[in-house]
């Protein structure tokens, strides 16, 4: 039966629907949670302009089609990318694209250039934009919305906890601070956290953005208020210290990544698969409940060829079976060989090794999923925590280090690899820094039997509920995001 909220979004007309504008960062694992908050604004009544570009719309056709199947007011917006007057390769339209870190000053001043077609595109609507939702990275977006003289609320994809972190460290944490291995305690921080410089969030790994997050973080403090992909069950403490801080609405909407459960296919989330969905499937269902361990480390890390083989050893050694996602990229050849050389064969009974992108929200549903090892980022714990799969923590750069320390010392639904030094995005990592008796340790750790793995499997599950909960009909998400349509209505109407 459909919810009163989605009757009403059917009944709206579009000029009464509050209109909102979604300008996510242009790279997966920031426009996905765009796109399932898009849809969720959508089913609570709203109206939706997705700016997005060529490239971009592209890589989630599924998406698209799915929005136009469910007849939702969902606008996608395909305005034309500048890469080359940027000094970007033609069709460099995502960061994933970028053939070096010294290039990424370059793709965010075409991002900003997009400002001006925005305008035009926007002053031609017949509906007024009510309030602009973008990514903090697109700070200039700010003055687009004062130029309509609507409400801007950022979006980051930061967990509550780890924003808060962000903040702390942009007030002068880190000013006199020269050691990167110095470990920092965070003052006024709601519990005890300390992590060294070089783990800190919020400094963005490329040359030539002082100014550019200069005014990032100047356009964070003047907007509105701030979406966070997370719920209130999950880290009450940490949001409520968050507006006290920052003196703005923190609006609570996930997980979002829940909201198209139903058809959270790869085509859905804009993906394709790097192999068949159904063989996958076969394989998951030919083991035994929770004795699979699935390792997956997103879009943007890069791992050494000597790092893949120590973590491979580990496995092997584990005697667990597992799923294995290996992007390896320009390295394929040497990770393939060795791959080839007795280690598929050894492993073959126990072991799928997926090569490029994987089914990841299925695999992680499936009851045959024991824990999750995991780069932590927000996105992938966050299913993670909605499918109640334990987490095995191997954190890379930004905010990653700042996740761990939430899913292991305060959420305790995991248990750490090891990481010591951080594999900054951008950079080739040159040696193995977690040996594979490390991560046969911590495969053992989370998925053998006894008190202490039971206690994170009991404590993940619950965590699980809660998340599902969060988004259903009068659950703590599902309430925020209709006071969000309701009182950014209000705003953009002047009321």
């Amino acid at each position: 039966m459909a919810s009163a909220t989605q009757a009403l979004a059917h009944n709206l007309n579009a000029s009464e629907r509050t209109h909102f504008v979604l300008v996510p960062m242009m790279a997966q694992g920031h426009t996905i949670p765009m796109t399932d908050m898009a849809y969720l604004l959508a089913k609570h009544g709203a109206q939706v302009s997705f700016i997005t570009t060529p490239l971009n719309a592209s890589r989630i056709t599924g998406f698209i089609d799915h929005v136009a199947a469910a007849g939702l007011a969902i606008q996608f917006v395909k305005l034309h990318f500048p890469a080359v007057e940027f000094g970007l390769p033609e069709g460099c339209e995502n960061a994933d694209m970028l053939k070096s870190r010294d290039l990424f000053k370059n793709f965010l001043d075409a991002c900003a250039a997009l400002r001006e077609p925005l305008v035009a595109y926007l002053s031609q609507q017949r509906q007024s934009p009510s309030c602009f939702i973008s990514d903090m990275m697109h700070w200039w977006t700010g003055d687009i919305a004062r130029e309509f003289g609507i409400p801007r609320l950022t979006f980051n994809g930061f967990c509550g906890f780890a924003y808060l972190a962000y903040i702390v460290v942009h007030d002068n944490l880190l000013e006199h601070v020269e050691d990167e291995n110095e470990l920092i305690s965070f003052p006024g921080f709601p519990t005890l956290l300390e992590l060294t410089k070089a783990k800190c969030p919020g400094r963005l790994p490329a040359p030539g953005l002082d100014q550019i997050r200069k005014n990032m973080y100047e356009e964070e403090m003047r907007s509105t208020g701030v979406v966070i992909n997370s719920f209130q069950e999950l880290e009450a403490l940490y949001i409520e210290s968050l507006e006290q801080t920052t003196g703005k609405k923190v609006w609570t909407v996930g997980p979002m990544c829940l909201c198209n459960q139903g058809s959270n296919t790869l085509a859905a989330r804009g993906h394709k698969a790097s192999m068949d969905e159904a063989h996958c499937l076969q394989w998951l269902d030919s083991m035994n409940s929770g004795s699979v361990i699935f390792v997956s480390f997103g879009s943007m890390a890069c791992t050494a060829p000597q790092q893949l083989v120590e973590l491979g050893l580990g496995l092997e050694s584990s005697n667990k079976p597992f799923i294995w996602v290996i992007k390896a990229g320009d390295k394929s050849p040497e990770v393939e060989e060795w791959l080839a050389d007795g280690f598929e064969e050894r492993v073959k009974d126990r072991g799928l090794i997926i090569r490029g992108w994987a089914p990841q929200v299925m695999i992680l549903w499936h009851k045959s999923i024991g824990g999750f090892m995991t780069h932590c980022g927000w996105n992938s714990i966050l299913e993670g925590i909605c499918a109640g799969v334990p987490l095995i923590t191997w954190p890379h750069f930004a905010e990653q280090f700042v996740n761990e320390r939430l899913v292991v010392d305060v959420l305790k639904t995991g248990v750490e690899v090891g990481v010591k030094a951080v594999t900054p995005w951008g950079h080739e990592q040159k040696e193995a820094r977690v040996t594979r008796d490390a991560v046969e340790t911590a495969v053992s750790k989370l998925m053998d039997e006894g008190e202490a793995a039971e206690e994170i499997r009991m404590r993940a599950k619950e965590f699980g509920a809660k998340a599902r909960k969060a988004l259903q009909v009068g659950g703590s998400s599902y309430n925020s995001i209709n006071l969000l349509i309701h009182e950014m209505g209000n705003l953009g109407k002047g009321i």
